[in-house]
């Protein structure tokens, strides 16, 4: 019985992308003695190897074979844990992603670093490249307790469990790996198949009796089975040797002597079937297309059952209120308004609740974007020479699943530069008072309705002075201007801006950290920067929970209603006249206790219409983002909800100072504000109106 093993290859790519974490992260804290990580390590290995085999993966179970070989000695007591060896199996763990990756996204695999890791690993493993011909020389050793020479003959009775294609195993590619041992025959054994009436298409009711002819030796037959060696029940027994007899003529008296029991079509359509096999293998060991599956752009998401029996218990929940609704609405009468009110308001609970359970169903814990950072870590610190402590903290702090995916390359960049840049030499800390060994600090947790992630570093700090002296030489500055500490920091993330004295392939060439914010922007998060010189630096990401659901502050202006999120409002006031100050253009500030504060009239900003245009005694929101603050002036504040975000840019196009839209109760739709957009395209509005305003007094325009 044959079935599609295409629908299980995204869960074979899955749960390989899953034990390579495993495998990697247990590597790098492995420890001489420790036969639980090694053991574990193993597993995971062999079960990649496994899955890979069953798929007709070759180049995956070949260099598997490898890495589980070296495993196997080490779980044997045959090899000490050396460092080398540690990183060798790091290494090999890289080259096996690359392959399943290549499997994945149906693309050519680079085979240069999988052949130098092949290299490595056979000279570790001490097989040189001629062990193919002194395995056959007389000289050889002999001391194995397995037939090695010659041919045998082996009888192999194969009797699988019933459910065993339920899990993904196919007994023809079984037999097809036997069939590239040597000759085999097939027969099959039917006297457990049920009526036709009787058989489950999903249940396998065959076994199989086996003859295979071959040099190989027992272990190497067991390791075809090795796979499904715990759903079958299997017997090998050797039945000869022929020593220098020609395979042919083997062929020919195993056959002869199997006569009397093998019917003769049977044989015919066991050699028919393995002819088969054997095609289809070696057309998808040539033809990658052939044996990669379909790309898949769908992702998948493992959720506790307790998520699922909480969503089934909201939906019972949710047919009942439906029920009792649908009885009142075929003979209401106004002594029913009770009632009708009650269910409403039950409607509203179960539907709040069920939109929590399934947005819960989306976090993962962030441990999933922070199992990459030891490995790096590791890896730039033995490129570095730098020795350096990597701690995670708050790795069960949940966040959603589509925030993690985007947030992953920016905290890749943040972790390089505080490798890079951040930490000092073991030398110069240890001159300077410090511990030799530096400190990076991961660190998550929720803050209201949002996740903060911290990456701290007890390096040398920023030079303030150097970051400022580097943007008045790039011209974002101009020289003699006052700035706070957060304001040259910022400068930081200006695109090509960098301090790097020498341009390492680490980072030193200003590309990467502009992008960082940007990324950050997108998500409609931002980043703020702390450091002490001599002391280290924090780079402190806030971001919301969810891309799918905003907390938000409904505002109106004019007849139009917009969405200012409630993670950037500091607070809303009344303007009073004597703290405004009108400046150069048509720029007005605010005073706000220490702080002058743009005002930004939205009815500008969409050339609208407005109740009011007068900023004298209006309403101001004011906002924040990136350390910038600016008033938002509006005609009314409405109410805070939470509101479902609808890309503007997928259903329409994208708008400056618009960052999504959303639909409201009443079916209308509302504008979500780009804050962080806003406030830069008014501090770019107020330095041009001062560029400006500076080259008419400097040609004698203005008096």
């Amino acid at each position: 019985m044959s079935i599609d093993l295409s629908q299980f290859i995204p869960s074979f790519l899955e749960e390989s992308f899953e034990g390579l974490e495993l495998m990697e992260s247990s590597l790098l804290n492995l420890e001489q003695g420790d036969d639980e990580a090694i053991n574990s390590i193993f597993r995971a290995a062999h079960s990649i190897k496994g899955g890979a085999g069953t798929f007709g993966f070759n180049d995956v179970t070949v260099f598997t074979h490898l890495v589980e070989t070296l495993l196997d000695e080490m779980r044997d007591g045959r090899r000490s844990i050396e460092q080398n060896d540690v990183e060798i199996l790091l290494g090999s763990v890289d080259c096996m992603r690359l392959l399943i990756e290549a499997i994945r996204d149906e693309t050519d695999c680079d085979t240069t670093k999988i052949e130098e890791n092949t290299k490595l690993l056979e000279k570790t493993l001490a097989i040189e490249e001629s062990s193919a011909k002194t395995e056959g020389d007389s000289n050889a050793e002999t001391s194995s307790s397995e037939p090695n020479q010659g041919i045998s003959v082996w009888q192999i009775d194969f009797v699988p469990e019933h459910h065993l294609v339920q899990t993904g195993n196919d007994p023809l590619l079984i037999f097809s790996a036997l069939a590239e041992l040597g000759e085999i025959i097939v027969v099959a054994k039917t006297k457990e198949l049920p009526l036709l009436n009787d058989i489950d298409p999903e249940e396998l009711y065959l076994s199989w009796h086996i003859t295979l002819t071959t040099e190989s030796t027992e272990a190497d037959i067991k390791e075809v089975f090795e796979w499904v060696e715990d759903e079958c029940l299997l017997t090998i027994t050797q039945e000869k040797a022929i020593i220098d007899t020609p395979q042919d003529d083997v062929t020919q008296q195993d056959e002869a002597s199997t006569s009397n029991t093998t019917i003769p079509e049977q044989q015919d359509l066991a050699k028919s079937e393995i002819k088969s096999a054997k095609a289809t293998d070696t057309t998808q060991s040539s033809d990658k297309a052939v044996q990669k599956p379909k790309a898949e752009t769908v992702g998948s998401i493992r959720v506790g059952v307790d998520k699922v029996d909480s969503l089934i218990n909201l939906v019972g929940e949710l047919v009942i209120t439906q029920s009792m609704l649908s009885e009142l609405g075929t003979d209401f009468d106004i002594s029913k308004i009770e009632r009708l009110t009650s269910g409403l308001d039950q409607l509203l609970q179960n539907t709040k609740e069920l939109q929590e359970s399934v947005m819960r169903i989306r976090m993962l814990p962030i441990s999933f974007a922070f199992n990459r950072f030891p490995r790096l870590v590791h890896d730039l610190s033995k490129k570095t020479g730098k020795d350096i402590e990597l701690i995670l903290k708050g790795e069960q702090t949940e966040l959603d699943k589509t925030v993690m995916e985007q947030i992953g390359d920016p905290l890749v960049h943040l972790v390089r530069n505080a490798v890079d840049h951040g930490i000092e030499t073991s030398e110069v800390r240890i001159a300077n008072g410090k511990p030799a060994k530096g400190t990076i600090t991961l660190d998550a947790y929720h803050q209201g309705g949002n996740i903060v992630i911290e990456i701290n570093d007890d390096g040398g700090g920023i030079n303030r002075q150097a970051v400022l002296n580097k943007a008045i030489e790039k011209g974002i500055v101009e020289a003699g201007t006052s700035l706070t500490d957060n304001q040259v920091f910022d400068l930081l993330f200006e695109p090509g801006f960098s301090t790097a004295i020498e341009v390492s392939d680490i980072s030193g060439r200003g590309v990467g950290m502009d992008v960082v914010k940007r990324n950050i922007q997108s998500l409609g998060g931002r980043i703020q920067v702390q450091s002490e010189e001599g002391k280290g630096s924090t780079f402190k990401v806030n971001l919301p929970l969810t891309l799918a659901i905003l907390d938000g502050q409904l505002v109106r202006v004019g007849t139009e209603t917009y969405i200012i999120p409630l993670i950037t409002i500091v607070e809303s006031l009344q303007t009073q006249t004597e703290l405004i100050n009108r400046v150069s253009g048509d720029m007005v500030l605010y005073r706000l206790r220490e702080d002058n504060v743009p005002v930004l009239p939205i009815y500008k900003l969409f050339n609208i219409s407005a109740d009011s245009e007068d900023v004298e005694h209006a309403l101001l929101v004011v906002v924040e983002a990136d350390g910038q603050k600016v008033g938002l002036m509006v005609d009314d504040l409405l109410a805070q909800q939470q509101v479902v975000i609808k890309s503007l840019a997928d259903n329409y196009q994208q708008v400056e100072g618009i960052s999504g839209a959303t639909i409201l109760g009443d079916g209308s739709v509302a504008m979500i504000l780009d804050i962080p957009g806003i406030i830069t395209a008014a501090l770019k509005m107020a330095q041009q109106t001062h560029t400006t305003r500076n080259h008419q007094q400097a040609v004698g325009v203005i008096a």
